[in-house]
């Protein structure tokens, strides 16, 4: 039967307590998508992580290790809304699949792209840079591609505690490659991390193409009951999406932009944690201060999904629920940065790193999940656009602390700089969030 007839088939209305996905399918995909979600952090982690070691070998200043780690973000900004279009219309494994395939290439065929630019001499970080963006655009659309897809086939109240335990998987990546990088690193070289670590990326795409998307093709249509029909969209969710709507509410930019607070803390911390650790505590183990961090964030969000839905159940309004668990997620972050910009001691400092990773669960089941609230229509493209603004930071944020770096040695000021961002994200999601449905 023909895909789009599949999935207009007999549309009914879902109640909240009905999913297109089956028990079984719901499994399948959580297991995929969040296996997906750790390979997209591992590939995207591995460069932060070897930085120290290819700027020795290569030369490179902690301005150019800056321009290239941000120049990631400067990628990554321009897919997120045409990833969420395109996964809102035809469907987000396919979008996911596709990037897949790239990103992990990319990481696979890194080494070989750093050895080809040392031989170009005053080109080779402009080289560099260029695959950087290619490399961020791809794994753009990973994140708008999954909160489309599970928006299509989960009902309402399952959506955002399940995309938020999806997110988890970024902490898995990250955990994958501390570990099993540092150990690749210390015993075989920089290189053979970006070889492993892509060639699992690959794998995956694999099984996303012929385990996870094969079931759909074998999904049988029950016409007596309509609410388990492979149906994706209603004729509302085809239509453009009314950005002039969006934009003329205060709770869409609340969310925006706090989120881009938060991501600027978050993706500062995700470049430069292995420089910082290595500079400041040389005798520490790579593979401490790559996996003890972010260990804190699995079980962050675990409770704080567990706090989300209790809280809710409890009838407190979903507005309110939003606003504390942001709340907690910004105050943790800025005590943390507060502390670490004033220590010299290691274990001061990891725990202090440890609980600005772990708040970051709280953000993921906050902030990350509003525009399922807001937009339930346009979630894919909407969460493109927060996702896209919130990647800026990543791009300036990440290379102005290089430039810091260079010019004045000073981590406090890169720490007081994330807190006092954090601090504006909180006051303007306090005052202006909101969960209530715009379209």
């Amino acid at each position: 039967m023909d895909e789009k007839l599949k999935y207009s088939l007999l549309r009914g209305e879902l109640v909240d307590t009905q999913s297109i996905w089956t028990r079984h399918e719901k499994r399948v995909w959580f297991i995929t998508l969040i296996t997906g979600t750790c390979m997209l952090y591992s590939t995207r982690t591995t460069m932060p992580l070897l930085v120290p070691a290819v700027a020795s070998a290569q030369k490179w200043s902690k301005t150019d290790s800056g321009t290239v780690l941000s120049s990631f973000f400067w990628g990554y900004t321009l897919t997120q809304v045409v990833g969420g279009y395109f996964s809102d219309r035809f469907g987000g494994q396919r979008v996911i699949l596709f990037a897949a395939i790239g990103w992990s290439l990319i990481t696979f065929l890194m080494p070989t792209i750093i050895w080809t630019a040392g031989s170009i001499k005053s080109y080779a970080i402009p080289f560099i840079v260029a695959i950087r963006i290619l490399n961020g655009a791809l794994q753009g659309v990973h994140f708008p591609s999954m909160i489309s897809l599970t928006s299509q086939n989960l009902c309402p109240n399952e959506r955002s505690s399940f995309f938020g335990l999806l997110t988890a998987g970024s902490a898995l990546g990250t955990l994958l490659t501390g570990i099993m990088g540092s150990f690749l690193l210390d015993y075989f070289g920089w290189s053979y991390v970006f070889r492993v670590i892509g060639l699992m990326g690959v794998a995956w795409a694999l099984v996303l193409r012929y385990y996870a998307m094969a079931g759909e093709r074998n999904r049988i249509i029950n016409i007596a009951t309509p609410s388990r029909l492979c149906a994706n969209k209603s004729p509302a969710e085809t239509s453009a999406v009314p950005w002039l709507r969006y934009f003329s509410r205060l709770s869409f930019w609340a969310c925006v932009l706090t989120h881009a607070c938060e991501m600027n803390c978050f993706f500062v911390l995700l470049s430069w944690l292995p420089t910082y650790f290595h500079d400041g505590f040389p005798h520490a183990k790579g593979w401490v201060v790559n996996m003890i961090p972010w260990l804190a964030l699995p079980p962050c969000t675990l409770f704080a999904k567990y706090l989300t839905t209790r809280l809710l159940a409890r009838e407190w309004q979903t507005t309110t629920v939003r606003k504390l668990i942001q709340s907690c997620c910004f105050a943790a972050q800025n005590l943390a940065l507060f502390v670490m910009s004033r220590t010299s001691d290691f274990h001061t400092a990891l725990i202090c790193m440890t609980i600005i990773i772990g708040g970051t669960g709280f953000h993921n089941n906050a902030v990350t999940v509003n525009p399922q609230d807001l937009a339930p229509l346009h979630s894919g493209s909407v969460f493109g656009l927060m996702n896209t603004v919130g990647a800026i930071p990543g791009f300036l944020g990440v290379y102005l602390a290089g430039h810091i770096l260079e010019l004045t040695q000073s981590w406090p000021m890169v720490f007081s700089a994330a807190a006092g961002i954090n601090l504006v994200g909180w006051i303007i999601f306090i005052v202006f969030g909101s969960a209530e449905a715009i379209v």
